[in-house]
């Protein structure tokens, strides 16, 4: 009989950070790379999205996670639930326009027993 393997991570979203041209991106761009480590963060006080969720490499602010796809991630992390999520680089194309050139993908981790 197989064994069945459990996955340590699920697919939660992906999506391209939105605002990119806007923030820090260009300044970290050639430091991207597929699997690098991003932090979500909840902007409880953004006046343009109440849902507003920030993606940092380190201290550079790379822009958000889409409007779009934003509101449920929002509510797990404004009640201090960051610690689920794993988020990182999917793809980087620096040829593409700038709102494209960083695909993330956020995994949901699998709970410590």
């Amino acid at each position: 009989m197989a064994k069945s393997k459990t996955l340590q991570n699920r697919h939660f979203l992906n999506f391209n950070i939105a605002g990119f041209t806007y923030w820090e991106g260009c300044l970290v761009l050639d430091k991207l790379k597929p699997g690098t480590k991003l932090e979500l963060l909840r902007e409880e006080d953004n006046k343009f999205d109440p849902y507003a969720v920030a993606v940092y490499y380190g201290d550079a602010k790379l822009g958000f996670v889409p409007r779009s796809d934003n509101h449920q991630l929002s509510k797990f992390l404004e009640m201090g639930y960051s610690d689920l999520f794993d988020a990182r680089v999917q793809r980087v194309s620096p040829d593409e326009h700038p709102e494209n050139q960083v695909g993330v993908i956020v995994y949901l981790k699998r709970k410590e027993k």
